[in-house]
């Protein structure tokens, strides 16, 4: 686990929260290939999102947009 976040992964619900998206751009976002967003790992239908997949992928746009 690491140190700077408690848990190493977050939910759907979180993920959007952090980016201030509703879930449906959520879905959009995961199925938009452009965009290259972390895809889920699925636990009982609950859709659960690595906390470093997401860092890397908003760190490769900050570049990007450079």
């Amino acid at each position: 686990m690491n140190a700077e976040h408690p848990s190493q992964y977050l939910t759907g619900k979180q993920v959007a929260t952090r980016y201030q998206i509703t879930p449906v751009s959520l879905y959009r976002w995961e199925r938009d290939e452009r965009l290259g967003f972390p895809q889920p790992m699925i636990v009982n239908r609950r859709k659960l999102f690595k906390i470093d997949e997401l860092v890397a992928w908003e760190r490769a746009r900050a570049k990007g947009a450079a």
